[in-house]
C-alpha cells in the first residue's frame, strides 16, 4: 500500500511541476540586409525552437532588403519549420522592405509595431558577374514576373492580400503596419513583445492553439560562424578587405622579401573574392578602382607633378561609389569610408610604394658592378689582350680594345669575370 502511494505522490509531484514550468517562446532579431548568414541563423533558430518545444519562434525584422537566393531559403525554412513562425516587424520606425516583405508574408503569423513599414519588394537587377544591370525589357519582364508569381504564391498560401503582395513587386507599393493591418497584409499590431503574446495567445496555426500570455521570451543568440560571416557580409567589410589586399600585394612587389604584406594581402584577396562572389557588386567598380592603382603607380615615374595622381583620386571615388550603389540601401557604402580609403590609398602609392619602387632603380652600390664608370690609372700599357689596372685596393686584368699606355687615364666599362673591359678616358 505505501509503495502505490508513493509512486502516486510521486506522479502528482511531477504533474504539478510540469503545470508550474511556464511556456517559453523563441525570439531572434535580423537587422540589417538578408544574405546566407541570415539564412542559415534562421534555418538553426527553427531547430533550436522545435527541440525545445517552444510554443513559436519570433524574428524581429528591420531590414532594406537582400538577396532572392537567401530569402528563397528562409522562405523554405518558414513552410518546413514544425513550430510556429511569427515575423515581427519591430521597432518603431523599423522597414521590411524588398526581401522583408516576401519572409514577413511567408510567416505562420505577421505582426508589426506601429510606425513601421512594408514594401517595395520590387526586383533589381543582377548581372551574371554580381553587377548591377540594365536588363533588356525581356529579361527585366521575366524577372519581375518570376518575383510577383514567387510572392504571390506566398501570400496564397498564407491567406494573406495577394493583390497587394504583387503590386509591392510590380508598383513598389509600400504601406504603413496600421494600412497594413486594414488590408490583410500582417494578422496583428504590437507595442512591444509582451503585446505581441498577449495577442498571440489563443490563436490557432496548423491545429495548435498557441499559449503565449504568460510565456517566457528566451533568446537564440547568432553562432560564432554565423556573426563571422554576418560581418563579413557587408560593403563596408568587402571593401577594407580589398584596400587591404592592394596594400599587401603591391607593397610586397615594391619591397621584396617583406613576406608579411604578402601573405596579409593574399587572404584579404582571398576572402574579397569570396565575398564578390555573393555580394551584389558592380564591374565597373571594380574596373574604375583598377585604372586607379594604375594611375597612381604610373605618377611614380611620370614627370607629371601629381596629375595622374589627381586622376587615380578620382577614379578611385567614382569606383567605389559605383561599386556598391545598389537600388536598395543594404548596399550603399558610406562616404564616410569612401574618402578616407581614396586618401590612404593615394597616400600609400605616393611614399611607401613609390619610395619601394624608386629604391629599386638606384644604382647599385656593392659589388663588382660599382667599377663600371670609375676612373683609374692603367700600371701597364693595356690592349685586347693584356693589361693592368689597380682598383678599389685590388689589382684586375684590363682588356681594352684601343691600346693604352701606361699611366694612362681609362674609364671602366664593363665586368667579365676577373678582367675588367675599359677604355681610354676622354677630356
Amino acid at each position: 500500500m505505501r509503495h502505490w502511494l508513493s509512486i502516486v505522490t510521486t506522479a502528482l509531484v511531477l504533474g504539478a511541476a510540469n503545470r508550474a514550468q511556464p511556456a517559453q517562446v523563441g525570439v531572434i532579431t535580423i537587422d540589417g540586409a538578408i544574405g546566407p548568414a541570415t539564412a542559415s541563423y534562421i534555418s538553426r533558430a527553427i531547430e533550436v525552437a522545435a527541440a525545445r518545444r517552444d510554443e513559436c519562434l519570433i524574428v524581429q525584422l528591420d531590414t532594406p532588403g537582400g538577396l532572392l537566393d537567401s530569402t528563397k531559403t528562409i522562405v523554405q525554412s518558414f513552410y518546413a519549420s514544425p513550430v510556429p513562425t511569427v515575423v515581427y516587424v519591430s521597432p518603431t520606425g523599423a522597414s521590411a522592405g524588398s526581401a522583408g516583405v516576401f519572409i514577413t508574408l511567408a510567416a505562420d503569423f505577421a505582426a508589426m509595431a506601429p510606425h513601421t513599414s512594408i514594401g517595395a519588394a520590387h526586383p533589381v537587377a543582377i548581372g551574371a558577374t554580381g553587377g548591377e544591370g540594365k536588363p533588356d525589357e525581356v529579361m527585366k519582364q521575366k524577372m519581375e514576373n518570376y518575383a510577383s508569381s514567387f510572392i504571390e504564391s506566398i501570400a496564397n498560401k498564407r491567406n494573406r492580400n495577394v493583390e497587394w503582395a504583387k503590386s509591392a513587386v510590380v508598383e513598389s507599393a509600400a504601406i504603413t503596419a496600421e494600412k497594413a493591418l486594414e488590408l490583410n497584409v500582417i494578422e496583428i499590431i504590437a507595442k512591444d513583445l509582451p503585446d505581441l503574446l498577449r495577442q498571440l495567445d489563443g490563436r490557432e496555426v496548423n491545429e495548435r492553439k498557441l499559449s503565449t500570455a504568460d510565456a517566457e521570451l528566451v533568446p537564440i543568440p547568432m553562432a560564432v560562424r554565423e556573426k563571422v560571416f554576418q560581418l563579413l557580409w557587408r560593403p563596408e567589410v568587402m571593401f577594407i578587405l580589398m584596400l587591404v589586399a592592394i596594400y599587401g600585394i603591391i607593397g610586397e612587389l615594391s619591397n621584396p622579401g617583406a613576406i608579411l604584406p604578402g601573405v596579409v594581402g593574399a587572404i584579404a584577396l582571398i576572402l574579397v573574392l569570396y565575398m564578390a562572389a555573393i555580394l551584389p557588386i558592380n564591374i565597373a567598380g571594380f574596373a574604375l578602382i583598377g585604372l586607379a592603382i594604375i594611375l597612381f603607380v604610373a605618377d611614380v615615374f611620370a614627370p607629371t607633378h601629381g596629375v595622374l595622381t589627381v586622376g587615380g583620386i578620382i577614379a578611385f571615388l567614382l569606383g567605389a561609389l559605383m561599386l556598391f550603389n545598389r537600388a536598395e540601401p543594404g548596399f550603399r557604402l558610406s562616404l564616410g569610408y569612401i574618402i578616407p580609403g581614396a586618401l590612404i590609398t593615394a597616400a600609400f602609392f605616393a611614399f611607401v610604394v613609390g619610395a619601394g619602387l624608386r629604391a629599386q632603380l638606384i644604382p647599385v652600390r656593392v659589388g663588382k658592378e660599382t667599377m663600371v664608370g670609375q676612373t683609374v690609372k692603367a700600371l701597364s700599357p693595356i690592349d685586347a689582350t693584356t693589361g693592368k689596372v689597380f682598383i678599389e685596393g685590388e689589382y684586375w686584368n684590363a682588356v681594352s680594345e684601343t691600346p693604352i699606355a701606361a699611366d694612362q687615364l681609362v674609364e671602366v666599362v664593363a665586368v667579365e669575370g676577373l678582367t675588367l673591359k675599359v677604355k681610354p678616358k676622354q677630356t
